[in-house]
Protein backbone atom coordinates (compact mmCIF):
# COMPACT_ATOMS: atom_id res chain seq x y z
CA UNK A 1 0.00 0.00 0.00
CA UNK A 2 1.66 3.35 -1.19
CA UNK A 3 2.83 5.79 2.23
CA UNK A 4 0.59 8.85 0.09
CA UNK A 5 -2.91 6.61 0.70
CA UNK A 6 -1.40 5.54 4.72
CA UNK A 7 0.19 8.85 5.66
CA UNK A 8 -2.83 10.71 7.10
CA UNK A 9 -3.45 7.53 9.24
CA UNK A 10 -2.77 8.82 12.84
CA UNK A 11 -5.02 12.63 11.71
CA UNK A 12 -8.14 10.42 10.72
CA UNK A 13 -7.74 8.81 14.33
CA UNK A 14 -8.03 11.91 16.20
CA UNK A 15 -10.56 13.50 13.75
CA UNK A 16 -12.92 10.20 14.42
CA UNK A 17 -12.36 10.54 17.70
CA UNK A 18 -13.10 14.51 17.96
CA UNK A 19 -16.27 12.98 15.77
CA UNK A 20 -17.32 10.62 18.23
CA UNK A 21 -16.94 13.16 21.54
CA UNK A 22 -19.11 15.76 19.26
CA UNK A 23 -21.54 13.27 18.95
CA UNK A 24 -22.04 12.72 22.88
CA UNK A 25 -22.08 16.53 23.37
CA UNK A 26 -23.98 17.85 20.71
CA UNK A 27 -26.52 14.98 20.04
CA UNK A 28 -26.88 12.76 23.55
CA UNK A 29 -26.07 16.27 25.98
CA UNK A 30 -27.36 18.83 24.10
CA UNK A 31 -30.10 17.03 21.89
CA UNK A 32 -28.47 19.31 18.68
CA UNK A 33 -29.02 16.20 16.20
CA UNK A 34 -29.43 17.79 12.94
CA UNK A 35 -26.79 20.23 12.73
CA UNK A 36 -24.15 17.92 14.24
CA UNK A 37 -25.45 15.54 11.72
CA UNK A 38 -25.64 17.96 8.83
CA UNK A 39 -21.95 19.17 9.97
CA UNK A 40 -20.22 15.97 10.37
CA UNK A 41 -21.39 14.77 7.32
CA UNK A 42 -19.97 17.86 5.62
CA UNK A 43 -16.88 18.01 7.26
CA UNK A 44 -16.26 14.49 6.45
CA UNK A 45 -17.56 14.49 2.64
CA UNK A 46 -14.95 17.70 2.17
CA UNK A 47 -11.99 15.60 3.53
CA UNK A 48 -12.86 13.01 0.89
CA UNK A 49 -13.22 15.42 -1.97
CA UNK A 50 -9.91 16.43 -0.90
CA UNK A 51 -8.22 13.54 -0.30
CA UNK A 52 -9.47 12.70 -3.65
CA UNK A 53 -8.43 15.40 -5.54
CA UNK A 54 -4.66 14.65 -4.57
CA UNK A 55 -4.61 10.97 -4.35
CA UNK A 56 -6.94 9.37 -7.35
CA UNK A 57 -6.62 6.14 -5.79
CA UNK A 58 -7.92 6.85 -2.89
CA UNK A 59 -11.88 6.06 -2.97
CA UNK A 60 -11.61 2.57 -4.50
CA UNK A 61 -8.98 1.92 -1.43
CA UNK A 62 -11.67 3.24 1.16
CA UNK A 63 -14.88 1.08 -0.53
CA UNK A 64 -16.01 4.19 -2.91
CA UNK A 65 -16.34 1.22 -5.71
CA UNK A 66 -19.02 -0.35 -7.43
CA UNK A 67 -17.58 -2.74 -9.61
CA UNK A 68 -17.51 -5.09 -6.68
CA UNK A 69 -21.19 -4.07 -5.37
CA UNK A 70 -23.25 -7.11 -6.75
CA UNK A 71 -21.11 -9.71 -5.13
CA UNK A 72 -20.90 -7.67 -1.54
CA UNK A 73 -24.38 -7.31 -2.47
CA UNK A 74 -25.00 -11.01 -2.45
CA UNK A 75 -22.91 -11.78 1.01
CA UNK A 76 -24.69 -9.08 2.81
CA UNK A 77 -28.29 -9.33 1.61
CA UNK A 78 -29.05 -12.77 3.35
CA UNK A 79 -28.15 -10.84 6.49
CA UNK A 80 -29.85 -7.70 6.41
CA UNK A 81 -33.08 -9.89 5.46
CA UNK A 82 -32.79 -11.99 8.97
CA UNK A 83 -32.15 -8.79 10.83
CA UNK A 84 -35.48 -7.12 9.40
CA UNK A 85 -37.35 -10.36 10.45
CA UNK A 86 -35.75 -10.59 13.65
CA UNK A 87 -36.58 -6.66 14.50
CA UNK A 88 -40.27 -7.33 13.25
CA UNK A 89 -40.65 -10.12 15.51
CA UNK A 90 -38.67 -8.20 18.15
CA UNK A 91 -41.09 -5.25 17.43
CA UNK A 92 -44.24 -7.74 17.27
CA UNK A 93 -43.50 -9.22 20.82
CA UNK A 94 -42.76 -5.59 22.12
CA UNK A 95 -45.87 -3.91 20.66
CA UNK A 96 -42.97 -1.13 19.69
CA UNK A 97 -43.59 -1.04 16.10
CA UNK A 98 -44.06 2.49 15.11
CA UNK A 99 -46.08 2.60 11.66
CA UNK A 100 -45.66 6.23 10.22
CA UNK A 101 -45.40 7.55 7.06
CA UNK A 102 -42.25 9.17 8.81
CA UNK A 103 -39.98 6.32 7.72
CA UNK A 104 -40.10 6.83 3.93
CA UNK A 105 -38.04 10.21 4.03
CA UNK A 106 -35.70 8.30 6.90
CA UNK A 107 -34.95 5.63 4.49
CA UNK A 108 -34.12 7.65 1.67
CA UNK A 109 -31.76 9.93 3.31
CA UNK A 110 -30.35 7.76 6.68
CA UNK A 111 -27.99 5.71 3.72
CA UNK A 112 -25.94 8.95 3.58
CA UNK A 113 -25.28 9.01 7.47
CA UNK A 114 -24.96 5.59 7.49
CA UNK A 115 -21.91 5.20 4.84
CA UNK A 116 -20.14 8.42 6.74
CA UNK A 117 -20.38 6.05 9.90
CA UNK A 118 -19.27 3.00 8.19
CA UNK A 119 -16.26 4.81 6.62
CA UNK A 120 -15.30 6.32 9.79
CA UNK A 121 -15.92 3.34 12.12
CA UNK A 122 -15.38 0.28 9.74
CA UNK A 123 -12.81 2.07 7.04
CA UNK A 124 -10.77 4.09 8.72
CA UNK A 125 -10.51 2.48 12.06
CA UNK A 126 -10.82 -1.00 10.97
CA UNK A 127 -9.31 -0.51 7.57
CA UNK A 128 -6.31 1.70 8.91
CA UNK A 129 -5.56 -0.81 11.78
CA UNK A 130 -5.56 -3.92 9.34
CA UNK A 131 -3.10 -1.84 6.65
CA UNK A 132 -1.00 -0.24 9.17
CA UNK A 133 2.45 -1.98 7.91
CA UNK A 134 3.75 -2.12 11.21
CA UNK A 135 0.57 -3.78 12.82
CA UNK A 136 0.77 -6.35 15.59
CA UNK A 137 -2.96 -7.05 15.46
CA UNK A 138 -4.87 -10.08 13.99
CA UNK A 139 -7.69 -9.75 11.72
CA UNK A 140 -10.05 -10.67 14.40
CA UNK A 141 -9.13 -7.87 17.29
CA UNK A 142 -9.25 -5.79 14.52
CA UNK A 143 -12.97 -6.17 13.90
CA UNK A 144 -13.88 -6.83 17.78
CA UNK A 145 -12.02 -3.51 18.34
CA UNK A 146 -13.76 -1.24 15.57
CA UNK A 147 -17.04 -3.11 16.48
CA UNK A 148 -17.05 -2.43 20.26
CA UNK A 149 -15.71 1.14 19.68
CA UNK A 150 -19.36 1.15 17.03
CA UNK A 151 -21.14 -0.27 19.96
CA UNK A 152 -19.98 2.26 22.77
CA UNK A 153 -20.80 5.46 20.47
CA UNK A 154 -24.33 4.37 21.05
CA UNK A 155 -24.50 4.41 24.66
CA UNK A 156 -26.89 4.44 26.73
CA UNK A 157 -29.14 2.83 24.58
CA UNK A 158 -28.26 -0.87 25.30
CA UNK A 159 -30.36 -2.16 22.48
CA UNK A 160 -28.48 0.02 20.03
CA UNK A 161 -25.29 -0.94 21.73
CA UNK A 162 -26.22 -4.71 21.27
CA UNK A 163 -27.35 -4.56 17.98
CA UNK A 164 -24.56 -2.26 16.47
CA UNK A 165 -22.42 -4.80 17.75
CA UNK A 166 -23.33 -7.21 15.71
CA UNK A 167 -23.92 -5.55 12.91
CA UNK A 168 -20.00 -4.05 13.32
CA UNK A 169 -18.66 -7.40 13.31
CA UNK A 170 -20.36 -8.70 9.97
CA UNK A 171 -19.25 -5.55 8.43
CA UNK A 172 -16.09 -5.25 9.81
CA UNK A 173 -15.26 -9.26 7.94
CA UNK A 174 -17.09 -8.49 4.99
CA UNK A 175 -15.43 -4.95 4.68
CA UNK A 176 -11.80 -6.01 4.80
CA UNK A 177 -12.30 -8.76 2.77
CA UNK A 178 -14.26 -6.80 -0.19
CA UNK A 179 -14.23 -3.35 0.33
CA UNK A 180 -17.52 -1.36 -0.90
CA UNK A 181 -18.71 1.31 1.51
CA UNK A 182 -21.54 1.52 -0.55
CA UNK A 183 -23.50 -1.28 0.14
CA UNK A 184 -22.56 -1.12 4.22
CA UNK A 185 -23.65 2.54 4.13
CA UNK A 186 -27.09 1.81 2.27
CA UNK A 187 -27.88 -1.12 4.27
CA UNK A 188 -26.58 0.46 7.34
CA UNK A 189 -29.05 2.95 6.84
CA UNK A 190 -31.91 0.95 6.10
CA UNK A 191 -31.41 -1.81 8.90
CA UNK A 192 -30.89 1.48 11.12
CA UNK A 193 -34.87 3.06 10.20
CA UNK A 194 -36.35 -0.08 10.53
CA UNK A 195 -34.40 -0.85 14.21
CA UNK A 196 -35.37 2.82 15.42
CA UNK A 197 -39.51 2.39 13.81
CA UNK A 198 -39.55 -1.20 15.03
CA UNK A 199 -37.70 -2.39 17.79
CA UNK A 200 -36.85 0.93 19.78
CA UNK A 201 -40.37 2.29 19.18
CA UNK A 202 -38.61 5.50 18.22
CA UNK A 203 -38.92 8.26 15.28
CA UNK A 204 -35.93 9.58 14.35
CA UNK A 205 -37.44 12.01 11.49
CA UNK A 206 -38.99 13.98 14.54
CA UNK A 207 -36.31 13.89 16.50
CA UNK A 208 -34.50 15.27 14.19
CA UNK A 209 -36.50 17.85 12.28
CA UNK A 210 -39.47 17.95 14.92
CA UNK A 211 -38.76 21.59 16.28
CA UNK A 212 -37.63 22.68 12.64
CA UNK A 213 -40.84 22.11 11.20
CA UNK A 214 -42.59 22.64 14.16
CA UNK A 215 -43.83 18.67 14.24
Amino acid sequence: MSKAILSNNSLEILAIVLTVLGKFLFMDYLNWRFPFVLSATILWCAYIWYRKKNNKEILKYWGFRTDNFKSVLKVVLPFGLTAVIAFFTIGGIQGTINATWHIIPVLLFYPLWGSIQQFLLIGLVAGNLYDNPNRKLNKHIIVLLAATLFALVHYPDYWLIGGTFILAIFYGYVYLKEKNLYVLGIFHGWLGTLFYYTVLDSDPFYEIFGNLLNL
